[in-house]
């Protein structure tokens, strides 16, 4: 990892799920759960860890059909989809996005200094909705969605409209999150990493990546960043 020197970065950048929101260890509790009715054909297997890789295995395609989607220009079709998508996944529902400990404390302080950015793979209805239900909205100043440009991370368009909008340099600007899609995001857009490990990556894989640098939690930003500026 390469690292990344604090009194470099101008703005920052955050994914939503297992980044600032908890649901992504949601998800895989409930494909954990269902995967007990199949506990014959996976003895031995530790049913946590094969959820989650069942989830980061249909996030690439996922993705990947939301760009073809945005792509051909059916948008009439993208909107039900994804958010029939978010439903079964239950980042549409208020009762399944709980706050990583620690984060909305981590939002104030950043946002004291910084200027901040959301770029999602969520639904636009989804993302505006997670933000105004905990009262984060007033910490962003833009929001990249799963529609908001042609193509969806890993690509690096979102992230380059985003830092567009908040009117900084890429060198200047740290894209934050739990995949490898975030961090292949970034690195393509030229911006700096942050791994965190309070959602769906594991270490290994984020340093395969390319992270910058490894948090444990999106939480521990402002200890990262700020301490540093003093």
């Amino acid at each position: 990892m390469k690292g990344i020197d604090p009194q470099s970065i101008d703005a920052i950048l955050l994914d939503i799920d297992g980044t600032i929101a908890d649901t992504d260890d949601a998800i895989v509790s409930r494909i954990a759960n269902w995967l007990r009715h199949f506990r014959w054909l996976l003895p031995g297997r530790d049913l946590q860890r094969v959820a989650r890789r069942i989830t980061m295995r249909i996030e690439s395609p996922v993705n990947a059909m939301v760009a073809w989607l945005d792509r051909t220009g059916l948008d009439q079709v993208l909107g039900p989809l994804i958010e029939s998508l978010q439903h079964l996944r239950g980042t549409s529902s208020r009762s399944h996005t709980h706050l990583i400990p620690g984060v909305e404390a981590a939002l104030l302080r950043l946002a004291e200094t910084y200027p901040l950015g959301i770029v999602t793979a969520r639904e636009h209805r989804s993302a505006h909705a997670f933000l105004e239900w905990h009262g984060l909205d007033p910490f962003f100043q833009c929001v990249a969605t799963a529609r908001t440009c042609r193509r969806a991370k890993p690509h690096p368009a979102p992230v380059l409209w985003a830092v567009d909008q908040l009117g900084v340099s890429p060198a200047r600007c740290l894209m934050v999150g739990d995949t490898t899609a975030d961090i292949l995001a970034g690195n393509a857009a030229g911006v700096g990493t942050v791994g965190v490990l309070c959602g769906f990556g594991e270490r290994n894989e984020l340093e395969e990546a390319g992270a910058d640098i490894l948090l444990p939690s999106t939480a521990d930003l402002p200890a990262f960043l700020l301490d540093a500026r003093v």
